[in-house]
This record gives structure tokens, sequence and C-alpha cells, in this order.
């Protein structure tokens, strides 16, 4: 089955619309990564319930909760990796190093 995203071969990042995301760290054991993912869902639901609501401080506090999540995730704040690489979380794919992986993904 083919990945919804490319992830690159080093597994930090997947590409969506030509932009680099942090993946999650792969060290996370998978019932922690599970309540994780879980409260991330839930958190994305009440700022979607509070933004049609008109509720601006419950969307403030669900945007704060969402971010807290993807820092326990891994995907915001220091990176997971250890070996001094920087983090180019939210840069276009081929303005980094893992231009020409992309390019060839199309060949």
């Amino acid at each position: 089955m083919k990945a919804a995203y490319p992830t690159t071969p080093d597994g930090r990042y997947f590409v969506v619309k030509g932009r680099l995301w942090r993946c999650t760290n792969p060290s996370l054991p998978a019932a922690t990564k599970a309540v994780l993912v879980k409260e991330l869902m839930q958190a994305r639901r009440f700022k979607g319930e509070a933004m049609r609501k008109g509720d601006t401080a419950g969307r403030q506090q669900a945007r704060q909760r969402v971010d807290l999540v993807k820092h326990q995730l891994g995907e915001r704040g220091p990176v997971w990796w250890n070996d001094g690489a920087p983090d180019l979380n939210r840069h276009i794919v081929i303005n980094t190093p893992y231009a020409d992986w992309f390019i060839g993904l199309s060949a």
C-alpha cells in the first residue's frame, strides 16, 4: 500500500504540496502514540467547533491544546533525532537537501 504522502528516506518528514512536515517521533511507544493521536484529533474537533460558534477564547484554548500534543508527538519543538541535522519543518522541499530525492519521485 502506498503512503498518502511521501516520507523522506530518513523518516523525519513527509511532504504535502511540496512542503516538509515533521513526522511523529518513531521511538514513541505505540500505546503512547495512540493516546496522543486521539487527544490531537479531539483537540482539532474542539477547535473546529469553537470556530463554527465564533468562540475566540475556545478556539485559542483548543489551538494551545493542539500545539501541546504536537510537541509531545515530536512534530513540533526540539527535534527527536540527535545527529545535529537542522530542523527543516515547513520548508519547501526543493530548497532543502531533500530536493534531489523529491524530484526523483516523479521520474
